[in-house]
């Protein structure tokens, strides 16, 4: 697969990807990281879960996704909290693109997921 369209719903707390060309509006996204924003500073954006669609696995969507997500976040200055597992191993993998988090800011996104789980 081309790399995937990936399009940021931060409404939603998704980022998704697409497969190239498909028509606007038209299919579901392949795959997706589902993530929400920190509201204590430095408003982190953590992740919570990733999926790629099973006839889609194996195509680099996931790795794109979270690539995606790192690089959203040193647009904006912030940090990410990789608490999906995934995200997790990802980071491991790529430390240049990666950066640790603070502790603090792991145990506050901890906390605001423990508080809202049923948003997640």
């Amino acid at each position: 697969m081309a790399d995937p369209l990936i399009r940021d719903d931060r409404a939603n707390g998704r980022l998704e990807a697409f497969e190239e060309g498909a028509p606007a509006g038209a299919p579901a996204p392949v795959g997706v990281v589902v993530y929400f924003v920190l509201d204590a500073a430095p408003h982190a954006l953590v992740a919570v879960h990733t999926v790629v669609e099973e006839e889609h696995e194996g195509k680099g969507i996931a790795g794109a996704l979270v690539r995606e997500l790192y690089a959203t976040a040193a647009r904006e200055g912030v940090p990410v909290v990789p608490l999906c597992s995934y995200a997790a191993k990802w980071a491991e993998r790529h430390p240049d693109e990666a950066p640790v988090p603070s502790d603090e800011v792991v145990r506050a996104a901890k906390e605001q997921l423990r508080s809202t789980p049923d948003l997640w």
